[in-house]
C-alpha cells in the first residue's frame, strides 16, 4: 500500500491503542490457564493474531467479541499437532512459544517471515544443545523436538528480554524447580517486570533476587478476567505530533505502568536541548521516532543503539537511508547514531517502510510536515492496524492507494 500525506497539523484527543507487549502476555496467561478467561481491550494487529493463532493450534479455544477475547485455556499442556505454528513476523510470539512447546515435549514446527528467522535465537539453541533437544533452523522455519528439563539456566541479558519472558512462562510448567540467572548487562528490564506482573495476574509465583529468578515447578495458571492497558510504545507516535506544531492529547495511559517506553515523554523534552544525548538501550522501539523527531529540531546523539540492527529492519541503517531523502545526514556506528541538525526538506523520492511498522509511522509523522509518499505503508498492521484512521481523525491528510 502507498500512502501519501499532505502537510497538515494534528489537533485533537485520541486514546492510546492497547499495549501489544502486555496483550501478548495476557493472552499467553489466558491460553495456558485451566479454565476460561476474558482479555479486554485487544487490537487484532498482525502480531497479536500470530499469538492467538498458535494458542488455538496448541489447543486453546477462543472467540472475539468487539475488542475482547474470551479464551478457554489448555491447562498448561500444549496439545501435540502436525500443523505448523505460524509466527508470521512476530519475534515476541516465536520467542515466547519455543520454550513453552518444549515444556510439553514432542515435536513442533514453527514457520514465518524470513526476516524473523534471521533474528537471534542462539539462547534457545544453546539450551537445546545442552539438553540434547533437536533445534533445527532454516530460512523460514524452525523444528524443535524433545522435553525441556528443569535446572539452572544462565542467559545473557543484553540480547532480548523476550528469551527471558519465554522461559519465565515455561519453567513453572516443568515438574521440578528451576533457577533462571540473567547475566549482566541486562537490557529492557521493564519488559521482564511486565512479564512478572502478567504471571502474578494468572496465579504463577516467581521469586526474584536481583537478576536471579527462582521458579517453582508444577504450577497451574489460573483463569482471570483482565484489561490490557494503553500502549506507551505506540502512543509515542501520536504524541510526537506535539513536537512539530500539533496539539494532541493522548489518553488511556496508566501513570503507574511498568512499560519502559513511558520514558518517551522525558526524551521528547531532552530533544529540545541544544545538544541532546539519549540512551535508548532500554527502549529500542523508540529509536525510529526519536531519530525522526531529532531531524525536525536540533539533531541528537543516540547511544545504546546496537540492538536496532536486530529488529524488524536494521533500524539505524534504514533511518539513515530514509532521512537522507529529507536532506538530513545520519552517522551510524557500532553502538551510537548521530542525527545531524539540518533543514527538513520535502523527500526527493518515495519513502520506504522496509516492512517495519515503526519506520512507517515515523515517516508518516515527518510527512505531515513536508508532505511525501510512503511505500509499504501497510507495515503498520503489525502493531497498530488503524494507525492511518487515527491520524486522519487528528487532522492529518492521508491518501491511500492499495
Amino acid at each position: 500500500m502507498r500512502v501519501t500525506i499532505t502537510p497538515s497539523r494534528a489537533n485533537s484527543t485520541v486514546l492510546a491503542p492497547p499495549s501489544k507487549s502486555m496483550a501478548h502476555r495476557m493472552l499467553m496467561g489466558a491460553g495456558l490457564a485451566k479454565g476460561t478467561s476474558v482479555v479486554e481491550n485487544i487490537d487484532l494487529s498482525e502480531d497479536i493474531k500470530a499469538t492467538l493463532g498458535i494458542l488455538e493450534t496448541l489447543g486453546a479455544q477462543y472467540k472475539i467479541e468487539e475488542h475482547k477475547v474470551i479464551m478457554r485455556g489448555i491447562g498448561g499442556k500444549c496439545h501435540h499437532t502436525d500443523e505448523r505454528l505460524n509466527s508470521n513476523e512476530s519475534g515476541s510470539t516465536l520467542r515466547f512459544f519455543i520454550p513453552l512447546v518444549l515444556a510439553s515435549g514432542g515435536k513442533f514446527e514453527f514457520f514465518g517471515a524470513k526476516r524473523l528467522f534471521e533474528r537471534p535465537l542462539g539462547i534457545y539453541e544453546e539450551i537445546c544443545q545442552d539438553q540434547r533437544i533437536l533445534f533445527k533452523k532454516h530460512e523460514t522455519g524452525l523444528t524443535v523436538e524433545g522435553q525441556l528439563q528443569a535446572g539452572h539456566f544462565k542467559v545473557q541479558g543484553n540480547i532480548s528480554s523476550q528469551f527471558i519472558t519465554g522461559l519465565l512462562f515455561a519453567l513453572p510448567l516443568l515438574e521440578e524447580d528451576s533457577v533462571l540467572e540473567v547475566l549482566p548487562p541486562v537490557e529492557s528490564k521493564a519488559y521482564i517486570d511486565m512479564t512478572l506482573e502478567a504471571l502474578e495476574t494468572f496465579g504463577v509465583k516467581v521469586k526474584r533476587e536481583g537478576n536471579v529468578f527462582y521458579v517453582t515447578g508444577n504450577q497451574i495458571y489460573q483463569p482471570k478476567d483482565v484489561t490490557v492497558e494503553g500502549d506507551y510504545s505506540n502512543a509515542a507516535f501520536l504524541d510526537a505530533f506535539n513536537l512539530i506544531g500539533g496539539n494532541v492529547i493522548v489518553g488511556g495511559l496508566r501513570e503507574d505502568s511498568l512499560q519502559g517506553d513511558h520514558i518517551y515523554k522525558t526524551y521528547y523534552e531532552v530533544l529540545k536541548e541544544e545538544h541532546p544525548v539519549i540512551d535508548i538501550a532500554e527502549c529500542p522501539d523508540l529509536g525510529p521516532i526519536l531519530m525522526g523527531m531529532a531531524a525536525t529540531g536540533n539533531g541528537a546523539k543516540f547511544i545504546g543503539t546496537r540492538r536496532l540492527r536486530i529488529k524488524e529492519s536494521d533500524r539505524g541503517a534504514v533511518m539513515a537511508e530514509e532521512l537522507a531523502k529529507f536532506g538530513i545526514r545520519v552517522d551510524v556506528m557500532e553502538n551510537e547514531i548521530v542525527v545531524h541538525k539540518g533543514v527538513l526538506a520535502t523527500p526527493s523520492e518515495p519513502l520506504n517502510s522496509h516492512n517495519d511498522h515503526r519506520i512507517a509511522m515515523t515517516m508518516a509523522t515527518l510527512c505531515s510536515v513536508t508532505g511525501g509518499t510512503i511505500e509499504g505503508a501497510e507495515a503498520v498492521r503489525k502493531s497498530f492496524p488503524n494507525y492511518y484512521d487515527e491520524i486522519e481523525e487528528l487532522g492529518i491528510q492521508v491518501t491511500r492507494e492499495e
